[in-house]
């Protein structure tokens, strides 16, 4: 088999051929081209549900299915498996639609499963006729309870052996809508003691008496899924069928319902799956997409903080960053956790190529140079973008009065301060070198203008001897009399947590970022006053900014993409600084006396609160228990002034931490896990005994005091 492939390949909107080694998916395809598949025969297929908008997991399974269809140049259907009309809508087909268009993709066909609903029927016709369907008239909790579970075999249903005559009568009338939804369903007869669940005898057809977005109230039976799907398949002859991983153990049932209908002569399709690529701080199932849409933790699915492609997009990622980090992750056969950094990455990668650098300021206050003409204003160059010669430049205007960032002045500044201050020079992009001067305050001590004077002989790029003077920073700016007011929606991340949907006793609600959504009213250059939907700037020192569709010829409306460096992952690292530092200082702490035990144990309190990753504190608790006195009180500490809990943790890993608390040789140790199980009712009760005899034995007077306290 051949590991090495030249492969067409569509980047940045331009075909180019790459050699490149072949993934499992790519390897599965070569040898069945190998072992006489024709290669006219490949057809590939990307087939969502329309019961919601696509996310960033879809986008990397258009990326696969697409991919290898421009790699292979063999056709792509998009089929919509609309089997389901109580979740499905025209608005998520409408939308599914757009979204891959807008990656960069065409498929070749349009299809949907209710274009086949008919010959579904017929073929399930065929089946109760020769025995392998039959209609089921128990209720959902009998048939729960009959199909057993995975280490004990199922029994036959009551209805299993009724005959072809009435299965083909109560099919008919099923179809008619003569029943209501849930008295009877269709199954398949294979084996009700299969070791696959999947396979005992599985729902074909249930009654839904619903209006469908396509077939309007045609039909009162739909088929299931794992029915459509693959007969879909099979009757638009996709050679490869990929899909994630959840779906393996469907691939005996997808094989089963293939080879009751299967003609030879025709191509069988293959289903094959790959891992699903989860995003960190984010969700990416349709069900709790469509909760914190429902539950207006959002403002729609194009909400640009949602992990859908119409969120993403409305934020201001490109459909190039997109496809690239699609590309970048690659496929994989294990399901995995790719943090969102990386797609902050390559939106960065990309905006950095094309995005014109504008000046906006965000937080303004003013400043006015003092020994600037008051009537005076000038029109500067400014380069659109250093990495684009192309782009040119523009002119923007400069007067004696201006608009710079608040955080950008201090008035009694450190060393290291490299912005303004009183008796320091800075540059001003563009424009002139200034030192501050002195300061203009309101009643409550507020600065509310800042004065300065300039350098007349500093103009950027004049060539003289002051403009090349070199000067501790360089600010952004803008002229007040010229400045455009925006609102500037500032988005975070949506999750606090890394993986907020993977916490099973916690729900994902809870780690819904309360500052996720920050609206300011900034200022910008007049460049700007006809940007468009989708325009994307670079707002200089600032980040990555796009326009808004809410924007209007009145005002402009911007949303942050992305920011000029990884914020979250400096807080990453400063969280895993302060935990380690914490670790590092506990052996001092049973050194010191009373008094500097107090101001440490503040210390850590304050420390321990601030940590929002709820992963990390996990980890850190979870993470092997050594049984000395430092690694238990850490983990005491943790549970007592961290924002994890008992109720976060199994029985086991909490009792074993007691067991060894309430054991130590530190009275310390022993009282902060007294403590702890005060808080913890549950386990409190557990360990009345190990406590009753404490007491029989304890010498330190706060840990007796505790311990009568119980």
């Amino acid at each position: 088999m051949h590991f090495f492939k030249y492969l067409w390949r569509f980047t940045n909107g331009t075909m180019s051929t790459e050699e490149k080694s072949l993934n499992f998916i790519e390897q599965i395809i070569e040898e069945d081209l190998k072992n006489g598949l024709s290669s006219d025969k490949l057809r590939f297929r990307f087939p969502p549900e329309p019961n919601g908008y696509l996310h960033i997991g879809h986008a990397s399974s258009i990326a696969l299915n697409f991919g290898l269809g421009l790699d292979y140049n063999a056709p792509v259907n998009l089929r919509f498996d609309d089997t389901n009309p109580a979740k499905e809508e025209q608005e998520f087909v409408d939308a599914i639609k757009r979204d891959v268009q807008w990656l960069g993709y065409q498929w070749a066909e349009e299809r949907y499963a209710s274009d086949y609903f008919q010959q579904l029927y017929n073929w399930t016709i065929e089946f109760i006729k020769k025995g392998k369907a039959y209609v089921d008239s128990q209720s959902s909790e009998e048939m729960a309870a009959q199909k057993g579970t995975p280490s004990t075999p199922g029994t036959d249903s009551p209805y299993r052996n009724r005959s072809v005559e009435e299965n083909l009568d109560l099919f008919e009338r099923m179809k008619n809508g003569e029943f209501e939804e849930g008295t009877h369903i269709l199954r398949a007869k294979i084996d009700m003691k299969s070791t696959n669940m999947l396979m005992r005898d599985p729902i074909i057809y249930r009654i839904l008496k619903r209006h469908h977005h396509r077939t309007g109230n045609d039909w009162c039976i739909y088929p299931m899924y794992d029915w459509a799907h693959g007969e879909s398949d099979y009757i638009e002859q996709i050679s490869h069928s990929f899909c994630t991983l959840e779906f393996l153990p469907h691939r005996e049932l997808y094989d089963w319902f293939l080879d009751q209908i299967y003609d030879e002569n025709k191509v069988r399709p293959k289903q094959r799956e790959f891992a699903r690529r989860n995003l960190s701080h984010t969700v990416v199932s349709k069900r709790k997409l469509a909760q914190l849409v429902s539950e207006n933790h959002v403002n729609g699915w194009d909400d640009p903080r949602m992990s859908t492609i119409s969120g993403l997009r409305r934020r201001g990622y490109t459909a190039a960053a997109l496809r690239n980090f699609a590309n970048g992750i690659g496929i994989a056969k294990r399901d995995n956790l790719i943090d969102v950094s990386l797609l902050e990455f390559y939106i960065r990668e990309d905006l950095n190529k094309t995005a014109p650098r504008v000046m906006a300021v965000l937080d303004p206050v003013k400043l006015v140079i003092t020994n600037y003409p008051q009537e005076k204003e000038e029109w500067l160059d400014a380069e659109n973008n250093p990495e684009d010669e192309s782009a040119g430049f523009r002119k923007v205007p400069f007067s004696r009065e201006i608009y710079i960032e608040r955080e950008d002045f201090m008035e009694d500044a450190p060393s290291k301060f490299f912005r303004l201050s009183l008796g320091k020079e800075v540059r001003l992009k563009n424009a002139y070198i200034i030192k501050g001067e002195n300061v203009i305050k309101d009643a409550d001590g507020n600065i509310t203008e800042i004065h300065a004077t300039y350098d007349t002989q500093s103009l950027s790029g004049s060539g003289t001897e002051a403009s090349q003077r070199k000067v501790s920073g360089t600010l952004h700016w803008v002229s007040i009399a010229h400045a455009i007011s925006a609102e500037v929606r500032l988005y975070d991340r949506l999750f606090t947590d890394e993986a907020p949907d993977s916490h099973k006793e916690k729900d994902f609600l809870e780690f819904v970022n309360p500052d996720s959504l920050k609206v300011v009213t900034g200022f910008v250059e007049p460049s700007l006053k006809e940007a468009k939907n989708e325009d994307k700037f670079q707002f200089q020192r600032l980040g990555y900014f796009t326009v808004d569709k809410d924007s209007t010829s009145e005002k402009l409306v911007f949303n942050k993409t992305v920011g000029l460096k990884d914020d979250w992952a400096e807080q990453g690292n400063s969280d895993k600084k302060a935990l380690e530092k914490i670790e590092r200082e506990i052996g001092s702490f049973f050194k010191f006396d009373e008094e500097k035990r107090n101001v440490s144990t503040a210390n850590f309190k304050t420390a321990l609160s601030g940590i929002n990753n709820y992963s990390l504190l996990k980890n850190e608790f979870t993470k092997v228990s050594k049984n000395d006195k430092n690694a238990l009180l850490y983990k005491n500490f943790i549970l007592s002034f961290s924002k994890v809990k008992a109720s976060d943790f199994d029985k086991e890993t909490l009792q074993k931490l007691y067991t060894m608390s309430l054991k130590s040789e530190s009275p310390f140790v022993r009282s902060e896990a007294i403590q702890n199980l005060k808080s913890d009712p549950e386990n409190l009760k557990e360990f009345q005994t190990q406590l009753s005899d404490l007491k029989n034995y304890e010498k330190d007077e706060k840990v007796l005091k505790l311990l009568s306290e119980l």
